[in-house]
């Protein structure tokens, strides 16, 4: 478990977690995607859940920061598998 804070426009490149992750944002206002879904606007009290294995990026608005409680566990030793960097068009979402 980790509280996350990002600035505006900071954002995680695309990644997945083996046995999922649950979101719980504290502060600010962000976005998160699934991979082939819509960007979703995230604000405090809201929590989000990623599948196992469930491809996706989450980060602060172009313009307001965000910070988040992050909680996954581990398979393996391992809670992460991270991939390419979220480009600026998907973080855009043109």
């Amino acid at each position: 478990m980790a509280s996350v804070t990002f600035e505006p426009g900071a954002r995680t490149a695309w990644h997945t977690h083996p046995l999922g992750q649950t979101l719980i944002v504290t502060f600010g206002r962000g976005w998160v995607q699934r991979e082939g879904g819509p960007i979703e606007e995230i604000a405090p009290g809201d929590v989000v859940w990623f599948e196992p294995n469930e491809r996706h990026w989450h980060g602060a608005t172009a313009t307001t920061a965000m910070t988040h409680i992050a909680i996954q566990e581990r398979n393996d030793s391992k809670a992460v598998t991270w991939m390419e960097q979220v480009t600026d068009g998907e973080y855009s979402g043109s």
